[in-house]
């Protein structure tokens, strides 16, 4: 099958790309300008130039395929370089979904976000949650996943904690650390994307993607730092002093929390992911062993 990839040079879209070429397919892959280089398997794949927010490159690109996965999406918005939830999440969606049904494409799947949902809620969520009714509505056989945290080679989430830990012996936890999030393998979701291109019973379906078992942040840190053989000291940091500074600094690339990515992980990031593991034929993966697979060496 031909599919067409969009983020496929990202953290996840290389994962996907390299298990749909695993699987036999024919990849298309999505790229913008200067991005090339982060295409592990660019020797192997076709690349097109251009991003979501450009219909015409889209139409190009899906001609001739059966089959697209959409990834884009950010966690962060810089509203100055038009770095946006509406145009990212929304616009973007709506741009591969007509291409995709203007060039004859049957299958649609695609990245959403655990906990994406209708307002009141943070515009993060909202926004997903709009893009997950554009591909409803479109006519299109589509699968939508809904991942907690995804967690791998080259994530900046668990990555960045577990650098911290081997470089400083403490680690700043925001309030009690009991919120709770549900990291999953970035190769299980991979795994779960390329599947669903083979599965009927996976059609039309919404998934929540997440790990064997919630778990606590602060019993997080630990984990990390268990695995990776090191001792750390964690120093709980107050609520409020975290709000101000995000209010004030959340607009700095450099700062590591907008208030917005604050207020969700205190919400925390857990769901009852009996059904994707049931209907994909996974097997999870406890998270120290998942950790250990590349963190341990």
């Amino acid at each position: 099958m031909r599919v067409f990839v969009t983020g496929a040079s990202g953290f996840v879209g290389n994962e996907v790309v390299a298990e749909l070429l695993k699987r036999g397919h024919a990849v298309r892959a999505l790229i913008r300008p200067g991005s090339e280089k982060k295409l592990r398997e660019r020797e192997r794949v076709e690349v097109v130039s251009g991003d979501c927010l450009h219909p015409e490159v889209l139409e190009r690109g899906l001609a001739g395929c059966e089959a697209a996965i959409h990834l884009i999406g950010i966690i962060r918005e810089f509203p100055g370089r038009g770095v946006t939830f509406e145009r990212l999440h929304v616009e973007a969606t709506r741009n591969v979904v007509e291409a995709a049904k203007k060039a004859g494409v049957r299958r649609f799947l695609h990245m959403s976000a655990l906990g994406a949902r209708p307002e009141p809620a943070d515009p993060y969520h909202v926004t997903n949650w709009q893009a997950e009714e554009i591909v409803k509505a479109s006519g299109l056989t589509y699968t939508i996943f809904r991942p907690s945290v995804i967690y791998g080679p080259g994530d900046q989430s668990l990555n960045l904690f577990a650098r911290h830990i081997q470089r400083l012996h403490f680690f700043p936890i925001i309030g009690d650390g009991l919120y709770k999030l549900q990291p999953v393998p970035v190769w299980q979701v991979a795994q779960a994307f390329a599947l669903a291109l083979e599965l009927p019973h996976t059609e039309n379906k919404t998934y929540e993607v997440g790990g064997p078992e919630p778990i606590a942040f602060r019993d997080l840190i630990d984990t990390i730092a268990r695995v990776l053989g090191r001792r750390v000291i964690k120093v709980h940091q107050p609520v409020w002093c975290m709000r101000a500074a995000a209010r004030v600094c959340g607009r700095f690339a450099w700062f590591p929390l907008t208030p917005g990515q604050l207020r969700m992980l205190l919400e925390g990031s857990t769901c009852d992911p009996t059904a994707f593991y049931h209907d994909f034929g996974l097997e999870p993966v406890p998270l120290a062993a998942g950790l250990a697979r590349y963190l341990g060496k």
